[in-house]
């Protein structure tokens, strides 16, 4: 089965160039934003959503916290509202895949009342456990996402993978650890081939490119295989390898027409291909 993948851009972080890179790229430091995205997938009238963004009020939490960051995160349009622009109910969704629960990944749960998560065993594991006891390594979590998600949990709207699995015919589920112990990237098989949603295993084309990894990593070892699985998994074809926050995925693909380019078609080539 061939799926269809919008990207939708939500929200968007001013940063510079060395906030990107585990070695600065330049001594000169150049602008070089993010892009905060969910991903829907569609098929055969199924729809799959890939992430669950984060709320309005937690990037205001944030700012407050940090109200001389440079790095202030912006909501252009709230999750909800990009994806009725799709025509897609938020209530009418079955399967969310969390690629993982930092904050950007996590948020929103409440909109998707009928929803069932897809979650790996390892990423429940290391959000609850001893290393969320250290700053460092609980920073870019939020509380509240992960107590959502243990009372989904407890309300049996969790299905959790050890490993790679199948969604469906056609998408599957893939551990890579790295950026976070319980990182999972989604292949998805579309008419151009299988495209590989990385999420964090690589926020920046860039960080694949250059083999330099974004600096936030639970462990630099499983991210650098990260990326030689996520090229195999797309057929080594890098145009099929999606970065997670990479503003030049909506240069690069067509834009879904009456979006003002802010959701774009991964199904289909980029432009010149």
């Amino acid at each position: 089965m061939n799926w269809e993948i919008y990207a939708l851009r939500y929200g968007m972080q001013n940063r510079q160039a060395a906030d990107n890179f585990m070695h600065a790229p330049d001594p000169h430091d150049a602008d070089m934003p993010l892009d905060y995205f969910v991903w829907l997938l569609r098929a055969g009238g199924r729809e799959i959503l890939v992430d669950t963004g984060f709320s309005i009020e937690v990037a205001q939490q944030r700012a407050a916290k940090a109200p001389n960051d440079r790095r202030t995160r912006t909501i252009l349009r709230p999750v909800d509202e990009a994806l009725q622009a799709m025509d897609c109910a938020p209530a009418s969704i079955r399967d969310v895949v969390i690629t993982h629960l930092h904050y950007d990944h996590a948020g929103n749960l409440n909109l998707f009342p009928n929803a069932r998560f897809h979650l790996q065993d390892r990423e429940m594991s290391f959000a609850t456990g001893r290393h969320m006891c250290m700053s460092c390594m609980r920073g870019a979590f939020d509380v509240e996402d992960v107590v959502s998600m243990v009372r989904a949990v407890y309300a049996e709207r969790v299905e959790f993978h050890d490993g790679d699995a199948t969604l469906a015919p056609g998408v599957s589920l893939h551990h890579v650890g790295g950026h976070t112990d319980g990182l999972q990237m989604v292949r998805v098989q579309t008419a151009r081939g299988p495209v590989v949603l990385a999420s964090d295993a690589a926020h920046y084309y860039d960080n694949l490119r250059r083999n330099d990894p974004f600096p936030i990593f639970f462990n630099l070892g499983d991210m650098t295989q990260g990326w030689r699985l996520a090229r195999k998994l797309a057929g080594d074809d890098d145009t099929r390898v999606i970065p997670g926050h990479d503003p030049q995925v909506r240069l690069s693909f067509p834009a879904l027409p009456g979006s003002d380019g802010e959701t774009v078609q991964l199904h289909l080539p980029p432009h010149g291909r």
